[in-house]
């Protein structure tokens, strides 16, 4: 466990201590095809409707994505993925209490996401798939999330991966850093995410979660995805079964809470300062005791 460095995250609204305790980005795909829940909420209606729920469970932050980045996936066009996302945003622009990011590689969706509401963008590419995105940070002094990635969605887990991910994902970080200054962006507006999930084997996603404390020292709030991934319904799938019997096949993303929480509570007693989550109540109670965990060793 670490001593979590706290920051202030200024949005347009508003400002966000983070540090104090860890806070949960509830996930909204508005997508026929993510890995998870995959056409579940790609109805307006139903859409705006769990990010009320979300709300609700205790969600701090809703982050909303209209275009799918499970491992081989394909791109939409920026104009298909504002058609997804922008009915949502204006409708809950008058509803939702807390903020929202967009989720986004695009520089056009970011700017009209921004325009309807927005108050951060979430980018998985790091600035590598459209380079004007920071000038749309830039110009509405909106937080970025820069996020490790090895390769795009469509190949990201076809290999090679790298020999060291510590060290791969921490120089992936410090570049994604020199870009977003070069940008011209103040360091104060970014997050960095490690990128679990994306461009790892099952064994370095638990491996970078056990040194997660080494990427505290690039100076940035860390934002931890691992809610559902491939590699925890791997692991549940080889644990014995309660009947005795051995396990063999992964478990599906529905299935995977348990195993969520745990890569959860450690995150955050890793230094994590939000965790992006699909299940939000559950989380919550997990972030809650993780919280005071740190705060009975500190």
């Amino acid at each position: 466990m670490i001593q979590r460095r706290k920051f202030r995250l200024k949005l347009p609204s508003r400002t966000l201590v983070l540090g104090e305790r860890t806070l949960v980005m509830g996930i909204l795909n508005v997508t026929p095809d993510s890995f998870s829940d995959g056409g579940r909420f790609f109805d307006p209606g139903a859409a705006v409707e769990r990010a009320l729920e979300m709300e609700r469970q205790g969600a701090d932050l809703l982050d909303i994505g209209g275009e799918s980045t499970r491992p081989g996936s394909d791109g939409v066009s920026a104009e298909e993925e504002l058609r997804r996302v922008l009915p949502i945003l204006v409708e809950l622009r008058r509803k939702l209490k807390i903020p929202v990011s967009i989720d986004t590689q695009k520089a056009a969706v970011a700017e009209a996401a921004v325009a309807a509401g927005a108050e951060i963008i979430n980018d998985v590419s790091a600035l590598r798939t459209d380079p004007a995105l920071a000038d749309v940070a830039r110009r509405h002094g909106v937080p970025l999330v820069l996020m490790h990635m090895r390769g795009t969605p469509r190949t990201m887990q076809q290999g090679p991966f790298a020999r060291n991910v510590l060290e791969d994902v921490s120089r992936g970080l410090r570049t994604a850093l020199a870009r977003a200054r070069k940008a011209r962006l103040r360091k104060e507006q970014l997050i960095l995410d490690p990128g679990f999930g994306f461009g790892k084997t099952y064994a370095q996603n638990f491996e970078l979660l056990a040194q997660l404390p080494h990427l505290a020292a690039l100076g940035c709030p860390l934002l931890v995805g691992t809610s559902r991934k491939a590699f925890i319904g791997a692991t549940v799938g080889q644990a014995p079964a309660l009947n005795g019997a051995e396990g063999s096949r992964p478990v599906p993303p529905e299935q995977r809470l348990w195993g969520t929480a745990a890569t959860v509570t450690a995150a955050i007693l890793g230094g994590a300062h939000i965790v992006r989550v699909h299940d939000v109540g559950e989380m919550v109670q997990a972030a809650r005791i993780a919280d005071a965990i740190l705060r009975a060793r500190h």
